[in-house]
């Protein structure tokens, strides 16, 4: 079953900023939202700040989404890898034509299941290692296909304007851009 949302998948660990920043950005262009958490509905980022989140990711193990976003951060990243479910829900957003998108550590996971093959893509520093069969690049933020990666929190609302002007358009995401006061326009 498909569902018109974008999942932003939070496991214990996750980088605050990289799940809050693109969420407030695509929420703001009128996008559906879901905050998944990958284990329960109660999350605690890798600075302590907990959230609840919308809906579990038992609860949405027959879905396909529209699009699904990783942030990073440590352990979050390795919360997200180990777990089976996630790689599931990735490839089958990916499969189904869907959009993928990975910021800071969180590409690592897309280059385990095989998704970077081919294609141009950016992590945090170090990390590069980990995006298998990918043309590493140090950009800011990549979009390749149906794939966005993103360097890390500093990049995290260009990473969300990136996400959101594939999902909806280049006009709606310079509305935004513009209205949260961005200096410049990408």
């Amino acid at each position: 079953m498909t569902d018109s949302s974008v999942y932003i998948l939070l496991a214990d660990g996750f980088e605050e900023l990289e799940a809050i920043a693109p969420a407030d950005i695509l929420r703001r262009m009128e996008l559906s939202v879901v905050l998944v958490g990958v284990a329960s509905k109660q999350v605690r980022g890798s600075h302590g700040i907990e959230l609840t989140a919308d809906r579990t990711l038992n609860q949405l193990k027959t879905q396909t989404p529209r699009a699904v976003l990783l942030p990073g951060g440590m352990p979050g990243t390795k919360n997200l890898d180990a777990n089976p479910a996630v790689g599931e829900l990735v490839r089958r957003t990916a499969a189904d034509s869907g959009l993928v998108g990975a910021i800071c550590a969180a590409p690592m996971v897309l280059g385990r299941l095989g998704l970077l093959n081919g294609r141009r893509a950016t992590c945090f520093p170090g990390f590069e290692e980990h995006l298998a069969g990918a043309e590493k690049c140090g950009e800011p933020v990549v979009t390749d296909g149906n794939i966005v990666t993103a360097a890390g929190a500093g990049v995290a609302a260009e990473f969300g304007f990136a996400v959101g002007a594939l999902l909806k358009d280049e006009v709606s995401a310079a509305f935004v851009r513009r209205s949260m006061q961005f200096a410049a326009e990408k």
